[in-house]
């Protein structure tokens, strides 16, 4: 039987999240493989023993270190959102190391992290988004000519975090800075994103050597001014319809570009991509190259619809590692 390392936690403020993440991705896989979760925080690396024991990670070959034995995995799954593992940092050192691990490569992870980035690569393929402005901590922050631009209500939301963390809906001229400067508290870069209205859908994609799974789209119907954290975290705070109520045509769109996306950019394992969909045509929002994986996450109510368990979701990306 094979042993898998899910790594969570991370520096971020997603760190709860991820390990929501990881224990649901650990009990889909207990029953095919000897799973631990390692705990990722700064340079605290260990896992905790039922007993409630810490024990180290050696990082100079990421083993396990127990008072009886050493163990080797034989992959990762990253279940990190954010920093360390959703940046292509963990990602570089996964391959150092000669791991196989679960998502996309280091490259990949680092340009699909940075949102600005990331939508200029694919700008340049004809992928439809709104138009943005990035702001860099310590620039001179020009209001007039943002709102010129991109007018009002905008999103003002850090360039590289999840979990609609530090995102503020901005309708007011007056609002803008503030909400520049709270979204700096998460990045050391700000995007200003015009403000589309339409329906906001999100679909996942996973694809092996041997299958490709494009999943069933959600339509997320925020009860709050948009799908902000608690939205997102809260019970009844959101409302998400999977499979999405649209035409046959408008669906096949989401998840043409959806697994176009994933292709363009290079991605391996599971992602979502979100857009919002406004007369019918499909925008795209962002990727996320780790999506959440918890109760209340869309990609596992995305797998149920498409009738497979988790289980075999998740150990289809395990066994692509050894194919």
């Amino acid at each position: 039987m094979r042993t898998i390392a899910i790594v969570a936690g991370g520096d971020s403020s997603e760190y709860e999240v991820s390990v929501k993440s990881a224990t649901e991705v650990g009990k889909a896989l207990s029953s095919r493989y000897i799973v631990y979760i390692i705990i990722i925080r700064g340079t605290n690396w260990y896992w905790e023993d039922p007993k409630g024991r810490y024990h180290n990670i050696d990082k100079n070959d990421f083993t396990l270190i127990t008072d009886e034995y050493r163990i080797r995995f034989d992959a990762v799954f990253i279940a990190i959102h954010g920093t360390p593992g959703e940046n292509g940092v963990l990602q570089g050192y996964f391959d150092m190391m000669d791991i196989p691990y679960s998502s996309c490569g280091a490259f990949c992870s680092a340009l699909t992290f940075n949102k600005q980035a990331c939508k200029l690569y694919l700008k340049e393929y004809g992928i439809p988004m709104a138009e943005s402005i990035m702001i860099r901590k310590g620039e001179k922050i020009n209001s007039k000519l943002i709102i010129s631009r991109i007018g009002l209500p905008c999103f003002v939301k850090p360039n590289d975090s999840g979990s609609s963390f530090g995102v503020n809906k901005v309708k007011k001229k007056e609002d803008l800075i503030a909400a520049i400067e709270a979204a700096f508290i998460e990045s050391n870069e700000v995007l200003t994103e015009a403000f589309m209205k339409g329906r906001e859908v999100a679909c996942g994609v996973m694809k092996t050597k041997n299958k490709k799974l494009v999943l069933p789209v959600t339509e997320i119907i925020s009860k709050n001014e948009f799908f902000d954290y608690e939205a997102k975290y809260t019970p009844g705070r959101s409302e998400e319809v999977t499979p999405a109520h649209f035409s046959e045509s408008v669906t096949e769109e989401i998840q043409r570009l959806s697994s176009q996306v994933y292709d363009l950019l290079g991605c391996s394992g599971i992602v979502r991509v979100d857009f919002i969909i406004v007369n019918e045509k499909p925008w795209f929002l962002e990727i996320n190259t780790v999506p959440g994986m918890t109760a209340e996450s869309l990609v596992p109510k995305q797998v149920e619809a498409a009738g497979i368990s988790t289980e075999e979701f998740y150990s289809m990306v395990i066994e692509d590692l050894f194919e």
